[in-house]
């Protein structure tokens, strides 16, 4: 009897464990897309720079924009501000700054979905040959 609970007790836990792992692939896949989008300037966001000594905040941006953290302690953010046209700022982050991203509109994105491009100028051609 002993044995057929620790079996029971052993599907359980295994069950369970499959269920957390399944739910953080969905949420890695989700979080990838959504950074995907905010790259593409698909996503309407709010930066705000705070001032931690002070409280208050120092810079402000709303709008469609990418984000990357440098090996400066900057924050790069860029701007496309015409079709092929970009802008990049800088913030400068130290121990007393910090700064939020908020997302306004959400982001409606596919957690299956995934898009192949083929450039056709890096397309190699080749010829297959048959022989005899």
């Amino acid at each position: 009897m002993k044995r057929v609970i620790n079996i029971i007790f052993l599907i359980i836990i295994l069950t369970a464990g499959l269920f957390i792992l399944s739910g953080c692939s969905e949420v890695g896949r989700v979080s990838y897309n959504i950074g995907q989008e905010a790259d593409n300037f698909n996503v309407s966001r709010r930066i705000v720079v705070i001032n931690a000594r002070t409280d208050k905040p120092i810079f402000e941006m709303v709008g469609n924009f990418s984000i990357q953290n440098n090996s400066t302690h900057e924050l790069e953010i860029i701007c496309e501000i015409e079709e092929g046209k970009y802008q990049k700022h800088f913030v400068y982050l130290n121990e007393w700054t910090m700064y939020v991203v908020e997302d306004l509109e959400g982001s409606n994105v596919e957690k299956f979905h995934y898009e192949v491009n083929y450039l056709p100028e890096m397309i190699v051609p080749f010829e297959l040959v048959h022989k005899d």
